[in-house]
């Protein structure tokens, strides 16, 4: 696929010991946002400069979304319910996860493996985050689910264990407020319970925060990159 028919996106380098280009993060914004809300995010991680990484930050496409009277705004999927069991679009997330492999190929092509590549998703993109990273046919560095949930465990529950089997050790990092009004952390929760049960081994943070990011938890997820992406 070329460039040009890749989502359009921010790409940000960290690198202060100039060495190669070899690890990506793919940081996937949430509802109505854009990839420029988590640029800033960059510089405050705190990484240890052992890689030179590179961070994409996609912009979702313009549609209507149910739950706002179809207002067109930038979203990964539309949402039809706004309640618990979360009722989504799951078609327009696997259009969207296969975006995202899209993004996934082209770091390929540069010469970063997928084994050192992190998808990372707040709200909607995190949901679009976990679909990909548990039905991507080769393994990644790391899953970071951060104020989300987990929009599509039937479609995933109907994969085949050879298809669930790359990223079955994969390193999860799930993060989520208590304070959350608009995903509700019981939604974080159940994810880390739903994977835990199928023999993942996510990581479950909390903070006494609403539907947002807070420095301690930025603090705490640039260790984790560190780890991951060593």
């Amino acid at each position: 696929m070329s460039s040009s028919e890749l989502l359009p996106h921010i790409e940000i380098i960290h690198n202060p010991n100039n060495q190669p280009i070899d690890r990506a993060v793919i940081w996937l914004h949430g509802l109505g946002a854009s990839g420029d809300d988590f640029v800033p995010v960059v510089p405050e991680l705190g990484l240890d400069g052992r890689h030179g990484v590179r961070f994409i930050f996609p912009h979702a496409p313009r549609i209507p979304v149910t739950v706002n009277g179809g207002y067109v705004m930038p979203a990964w999927y539309d949402i039809l319910e706004i309640n618990l069991s979360r009722k989504v679009d799951s078609a327009q997330i696997a259009a969207s996860a296969q975006r995202v492999r899209d993004l996934i190929a082209a770091q390929n092509a540069q010469g970063i493996a997928t084994r050192h590549i992190v998808l990372a998703g707040f709200s909607q993109g995190g949901a679009v985050a976990y679909h990909t990273a548990l039905s991507h046919p080769e393994p990644l560095a790391g899953l970071l689910a951060l104020s989300t949930y987990l929009a599509t465990q039937d479609e995933l529950a109907t994969l085949s264990p050879a298809q669930h089997a790359a990223n079955h050790h994969l390193p999860i990092a799930i993060h989520h407020g208590t304070r959350d009004n608009i995903v509700p952390e019981a939604l974080g929760q159940q994810a880390y319970d739903w994977l835990s049960a199928r023999g993942y081994a996510p990581t479950y943070h909390t903070y006494p925060m609403a539907h947002q990011v807070c420095l301690p938890e930025i603090q705490t997820i640039g260790r984790w990159l560190n780890r991951v992406l060593a």
